[in-house]
């Protein structure tokens, strides 16, 4: 068995029964609240992979009802090593066609109102995010894509908006100023998150729509979205197939397996012990109680 252990955040119908060998649904309870929903957990060749709906179920939760800090923490709980992200965007540009795919880079978070962090009080973590996507899931990502068969852009910036709403046209057209490349509203906090708990994190977008930049062009529409959604979730669970098989025999460290060695702030004999047993997961590796 590999010592990879991939998660992977999409919606439900990322998986199908029958694509993973030995799967069982598990429910997976978090110190943070009510994760999305169960776990479903099994292998794909040699690799382990474990998926998560973000949105739940039948897409019941809206972006700002996600509780991504409980989904994050199932997902170390279960014991991955890495996440990989897997979510519908709009495009910001010509060239990022619906139906095309794009292992997103960098991210810009216009989120409001959301749990950004596993360190909210007693004890204090400041985690490095200026690349907050990690490079080396996301080229073997890109890899998996061409492989399946899809045309796939190895870069591009996503701005992350609090939605539901999609954008306002003159918010499109800032996001086009300001470099953005695609737009969708789950990323963050999903992404700070991760990196807090010390999982590297990839985000695979599957363009869907031209966001409203695009003057001359009828508004974003729904059921357009769900249409191409659905024409490429062969084309997301293939990925998933071929990333289980160009994966690395042996996953080699990363530097994020270990970032909270010099992120947390706060001095030990200033813990506050109810914090440090709701991080048993993402931090017990560095505050004594690894779980």
């Amino acid at each position: 068995m590999s010592d990879w252990h991939i998660g992977v955040i999409g919606g439900s119908g990322l998986y199908e029964p029958g694509a993973l060998e030995e799967a069982q649904e598990i429910p997976v309870a978090s110190a943070f609240g009510e994760p999305s929903g169960p776990v479903t957990t099994g292998k794909i060749g040699k690799i382990r992979f474990t998926f998560i709906a973000r949105h739940g179920a039948g897409h019941v939760l809206a972006p700002s009802q996600v509780n991504y800090r409980a989904n994050i923490d199932v997902l170390k709980r279960c014991g991955v090593t890495d996440v990989l992200a897997v979510s519908a965007v709009g495009s910001l540009q010509e060239k990022l066609a619906p139906g095309e795919f794009v292992a997103v880079d960098q991210l810009i978070d216009r989120t409001v109102g959301r749990e950004r962090s596993f360190f909210a009080g007693g004890v204090v973590a400041h985690v490095p995010l200026a690349d907050p996507i990690c490079p080396r899931l996301s080229d073997l990502v890109v890899k998996s894509v061409k492989k399946a068969g899809a045309k796939v852009h190895a870069a591009g910036t996503y701005v992350a908006i609090e939605g539901p709403q999609f954008s306002t046209r003159a918010e499109s057209h800032l996001f086009r100023q300001w470099g953005a490349d695609v737009i969708g509203m789950t990323a963050m906090p999903e992404a700070r998150l991760a990196r807090e708990a010390e999982l590297p994190y990839a985000l695979l977008g599957m363009v869907t729509d031209y966001d409203c930049w695009r003057d001359d062009k009828a508004d974003v529409d729904v059921s357009d979205i769900l249409s191409v959604m659905s024409a490429n979730a062969d084309m997301a669970r293939e990925s998933l197939r071929q990333l289980a098989a160009v994966l690395p025999a042996k996953r080699k460290a990363s530097p994020i397996d270990t970032v909270l060695d010099t992120s947390i702030i706060t001095a030990s004999d200033h813990w506050d012990m109810g914090a440090v047993a709701r991080l048993d997961a993402v931090a017990g590796r560095v505050l004594g109680r690894d779980s």
